[in-house]
């Protein structure tokens, strides 16, 4: 059996790694949410001309931010299905292993 202190060190370990991959999806999540307003600025942009500092996004814009987000998502899906998967396997041992030892949450 693992000493009190392995298991601490074990889980650690494996919570820290769970940290990590949900910090690379909330990357991705950004990155084409980021995306997706450049994309729709640049479309607003080449509809209309407004003065300096004006900021008027409409209901058509977000509509349109929207679906530039969905075609993001599904271009990236398989980066993100892998992930999430990761993600699940992850808490899932986790859980077990919590369980095995003994140990509560933190």
């Amino acid at each position: 059996m693992i000493e009190l202190q392995g298991r601490r060190v074990l889980l650690t370990r494996m919570e820290v790694a769970q940290a990590e991959t949900q910090r690379h999806l909330g990357i991705i999540e950004r990155q084409i949410a980021t995306r997706a307003e450049r994309l729709t600025i640049t479309d607003r942009a080449k509809r209309r001309h407004h003065g300096r500092g004006a900021s008027s996004w409409t209901n058509a814009d977000e509509r349109l931010f929207q679906e530039h987000v969905v075609k993001l998502t599904l271009a990236r899906r398989g980066e993100i299905d892998a992930l999430t998967r990761k993600l699940d396997r992850q808490e899932k041992a986790i859980a077990k292993c919590r369980t095995r030892h003994g140990v509560s949450a933190a």
